[in-house]
C-alpha cells in the first residue's frame, strides 16, 4: 500500500506545474509574439520557398545520420558555417525591409490589431474581375501594351514603392487610361491588391529564363520575372501583336482570350460565382420546358 501511495505521489509531482512568475509569463508572450511575426514574414516573402528546400535538406541529413553515411555527414558539417553566411546574403533584401518596417511600425498597433481580419482574406469581387477582363480585351484590340500584376499572398510593397501610388477602385476606364500612349503613367506595371489599384509605373525584375522566346520583349520578361519571385499572377498585353499572355509561377501562357483570362481570375478569386448562377437558372428553365412539354 505504501509503495502504491509513493507511486501516486511521484506521478502527481511529475504532473504538477512548475512555479510560474510574472517574468516567465512576460517572456513567453514576447517569444510567442516574435515567433508569430517571424512566421508571417517567412510566409509573405521568398523565404517560404527556401524554407521548404531547407526542410528537404534537414530530412536528408536525418536519413544520413540514422544510416551512418559518414561522407554526407562530413559534407553537411563543413557546409553549416558557409550555409549561414549564404542565407544572410540571400535574404539581405528581406532582412533590410523587415528592419525598416520594424522601425516605421507603431509598437502598440502591432501588438493589438484594430483592423478587420475579413479585409485580409478578401479576394477580388466579381465586379473587379469583369472590369479587369474588359480593360485587358480593349487594350489588346487597340494594341496598347499593358502589364498588370495581381497580388496574392506575398506582399509586393518592395515593387510598389518604385511606382506612383494611386489607391483607387478598379475600373476598366482607369486601367485603359493608365496604359494609354504618351501619358505619364503608361510606362511600367500596375499593381492590384484585392479590389484596389495600388500603384502604377512600377519597376519589376527581369527574368533570366533562357527558355523564353527571343521574340518576347522587356514587358514579357518583367511579367515572368515578378512571377518567379512571388506568387502573383501577371497579365501582359503585347504592344506589337495585341495578344494577351499570363505569367504564373515563372511560366508564360500565351494567346489568352477573355474567357480564359476570366477563368484564371475566378480561380485566383476562389470561385467564379457568376458562372454558377446562370447554370442554375438554365437548369430551372429546362425543368419548366419539360413540364410544359409533358402537359
Amino acid at each position: 500500500m505504501e509503495s502504491f501511495t509513493k507511486t501516486i505521489q511521484n506521478i502527481m509531482m511529475f504532473l504538477s506545474l512548475p512555479k510560474i512568475s510574472l517574468i516567465d509569463i512576460l517572456e513567453i508572450c514576447i517569444l510567442a509574439f516574435s515567433f508569430y511575426h517571424i512566421i508571417l514574414w517567412v510566409k509573405r516573402t521568398r523565404a517560404w520557398s527556401l524554407l521548404k528546400g531547407m526542410v528537404v535538406l534537414v530530412f536528408i541529413y536525418l536519413i544520413a545520420f540514422f544510416m551512418n553515411m559518414t561522407i554526407i555527414l562530413w559534407i553537411y558539417n563543413k557546409m553549416v558555417a558557409i550555409g549561414i553566411t549564404v542565407l544572410a546574403i540571400v535574404f539581405q533584401p528581406e532582412l533590410r525591409k523587415a528592419l525598416e518596417e520594424l522601425g516605421r511600425r507603431n509598437f502598440v498597433s502591432s501588438l493589438i490589431s484594430f483592423e478587420d481580419s475579413r479585409d485580409l482574406v478578401r479576394r477580388f469581387s466579381d465586379e473587379s474581375v469583369n472590369e479587369i477582363v474588359r480593360a485587358t480585351v480593349e487594350l489588346a484590340k487597340a494594341k496598347t501594351g499593358a502589364l498588370i500584376i495581381m497580388e496574392r499572398e506575398i506582399n509586393l510593397a518592395e515593387y510598389e514603392r518604385t511606382g506612383i501610388m494611386i489607391d483607387s477602385r478598379i475600373s476598366s476606364q482607369l486601367l485603359m487610361n493608365i496604359f494609354e500612349h504618351n501619358t505619364p503613367l503608361h510606362d511600367g506595371a500596375v499593381i492590384i491588391r484585392n479590389d484596389r489599384i495600388i500603384a502604377a509605373t512600377c519597376y519589376l525584375p527581369l527574368s533570366d529564363n533562357l527558355g523564353l522566346s527571343k521574340e518576347l520583349g522587356t514587358r514579357h520578361r518583367a511579367g515572368v520575372g515578378i512571377s518567379e519571385v512571388s506568387d502573383s499572377m501577371t497579365i501582359i498585353v503585347s504592344e506589337e501583336t495585341g495578344k494577351i499572355s499570363l505569367a504564373i509561377h515563372g511560366k508564360l501562357i500565351r494567346n489568352v482570350d477573355g474567357e480564359l483570362l476570366k477563368k484564371h481570375l475566378g480561380e485566383m478569386q476562389g470561385g467564379a460565382s457568376e458562372e454558377k448562377r446562370p447554370r442554375k437558372r438554365l437548369k430551372i428553365g429546362k425543368k419548366r420546358i419539360h413540364r410544359r412539354a409533358g402537359q
